[in-house]
């Protein structure tokens, strides 16, 4: 599929995108099922994509997507490790869709995957219908599918509703190519957003919270070269912006706010955004804060209109007094304005990081793509972080964080695996773990204090004051429960492990031979896939 940016025009550099203040602003709208799945073109059950990543990229490519997959391996580059092993890459992308106002959101996919997905975001919260295209193979190899989701879009486009319809395939119709660019642009007024998200071809779902974000923002900003658009929800702002990109904590934009507000500037909205329209002013902005450091495809349309882009984040004392330098020399801010603001606020920060010390090892690792800025304030707090391991790649707007952390002596492995996760739990035996469910896992099986990052760390302010001292309070009340894990492990002490685990008269003892006799059956269907690739 073309990328969006490849064909629209260019921004003229500080272009500004005219506002229609007379378009009224939208109900709060989208359908009001909660917690279910619509099929909206029934064509039989769907197909299981059993192929294996290199068939199915091969397949891709013979398809027609070729394209696709290039701009995702420039985008989201893998190595390391060919990927992470995380949840499923389209949860990012569905996860955007589903938060925003007025907004339809469409799966084709297999039954399982379509399951898994629309199963994890209601687990997450999601009170909005997911739709969904099945297919079987005959639908697949005829084309009838691509009838069916054109049929289906063009039955749930209505402008009463909706601003956006999202459609997303996923590996089976990726690998098929199944050709969501022949979709119209918009029905009766309703855009219409199609992407691709295979596993073989987005590494994390962090990153595909990007690629429907940058498609978005690509299609915003042609309407803006157009004509006027739909103001702001709340208004124009009065002071020049600054987007933010990257989810966050809801507080941390206001505190950002608060911030900026001394350096005469605003906070923008939070891209990915809530609703359309908020997608152009976005778009025009002074300056875009580069929070999380992998929206490249975002970046790639702030960039064509004019934007300048600065990484890192206003957290701990360092960050803080670097960011606004940065935002301040990118925004043309003068340097009395500038020293107020550090002068209001850095003493503040510190203050707090005094008040609420940590003291401990901590090793971090995690899927969100804040690692680094978490990182920094654990170690500003007095934390000792060895390790940072995130499923993120590294890019240029990541590379402020990793400087001042590799300066700390931590070490940083972006794209990293569970088993160097795992490996640096038991090489620096932290006094906590904060990490991924597993890493969790493993840590509190040895007895050592754990943290999920995505619900505990995620889930709480990290920018300026109210985030100097966010993490100690949860961070100091985990590790001071070590005493309690060393009772729970005394106590359980000669239960087993494994298949071993519990009170038996007569241990279990392993059965050897069906292991390796069921070893070398999987061996061999190994060297046999590996076989048909090279073919």
């Amino acid at each position: 599929m073309t990328s969006a940016s490849d064909i629209l025009p260019e921004t003229p550099e500080g272009a500004e995108i005219v506002y229609d203040e007379t378009a009224a602003v939208e109900v709060l709208g989208g359908r009001p099922e909660a917690s279910e799945t619509t099929v909206l073109q029934a064509s039989g059950d769907g197909v299981g994509c059993h192929a294996g990543r290199a068939e199915m990229r091969k397949a891709a490519e013979s398809a027609g997507n070729s394209e696709t997959l290039t701009r995702y391996a420039a985008d989201y580059p893998m190595g390391p490790h060919d990927q992470p092993q995380s949840m499923c890459p389209a949860f990012g992308s569905l996860r955007v869709g589903l938060r925003m106002r007025r907004t339809a959101s469409v799966l084709c996919g297999s039954a399982c995957c379509v399951y898994g997905l629309t199963f994890t975001s209601h687990f997450y919260g999601a009170k909005r219908t997911v739709g969904y295209v099945p297919f079987n193979s005959e639908t697949l190899v005829t084309g009838k599918l691509f009838e069916d989701l054109r049929e289906a879009v063009f039955g749930l486009a209505d402008p009463e509703l909706y601003d956006a319809i999202v459609i997303t395939n996923l590996c089976v119709p990726t690998a098929s190519g199944v050709p969501l660019r022949l979709l119209p642009n918009e029905i009766n007024g309703v855009r219409i957003i199609g992407i691709d998200v295979p596993g073989f071809g987005v590494p994390t779902h962090a990153e595909a919270k990007d690629v429907l974000a940058g498609a978005m923002l690509a299609f915003a900003r042609n309407e803006a070269s157009l004509g006027p658009v739909a103001a702001p929800r709340g208004g124009i702002s009065d002071r020049p912006t600054v987007t933010l990109v990257g989810e966050m904590f809801p507080a941390d934009p206001v505190g950002i706010g608060m911030m900026l507000e001394p350096l005469g500037l605003a906070a923008g909205p939070v891209v990915p955004t809530r609703e359309w329209r908020e997608l152009y002013s976005a778009l025009d902005c002074a300056v875009v804060a580069a929070i999380h450091p992998f929206y490249t495809a975002s970046f790639r349309e702030f960039e064509a209109a004019g934007r300048p882009i600065v990484g890192s984040a206003p957290v701990g004392v360092d960050g803080t007094a670097a960011w606004i330098d940065a935002i301040s020399a990118a925004a043309g801010v003068d340097a009395a304005k500038r020293d107020a603001a550090k002068n209001r606020f850095l003493p503040a920060i510190g203050a707090a990081l005094a008040k609420m010390p940590i003291a401990g090892r901590i090793t971090l690792t995690g899927y969100e793509g804040s690692e680094l800025i978490v990182a920094r304030l654990l170690i500003e707090s007095g934390a000792e972080v060895p390790y940072v391991g995130t499923a993120c790649p590294r890019t240029q707007w990541s590379d402020a964080d990793r400087e001042w952390l590799e300066a700390k002596g931590v070490h940083i492995q972006y794209r990293a695996s569970l088993e160097q996760d795992l490996a640096a739990l038991a090489e620096f035996k932290p006094d906590l773990a904060i990490g991924t469910t597993p890493v969790v896992q493993k840590a509190k099986e040895q007895a050592t204090p754990a943290l999920y990052f995505t619900n505990l760390i995620s889930a709480r302010p990290l920018m300026g004051p109210a985030g100097a001292g966010s993490l100690a309070q949860v961070v100091n009340a985990a590790m001071a429960n070590r005493h309690r894990f060393a009772e729970m492990d005394a106590f359980f002490a000669g239960t087993g492990i494994g298949d071993n685990a519990g009170i038996w008269e007569d241990t279990p003892k392993p059965q050897t031979k069906f292991r390796d006799k069921y070893q070398k059956r999987m061996e061999a269907l190994a060297k046999q896939r590996k076989a048909e690739e090279m073919i």
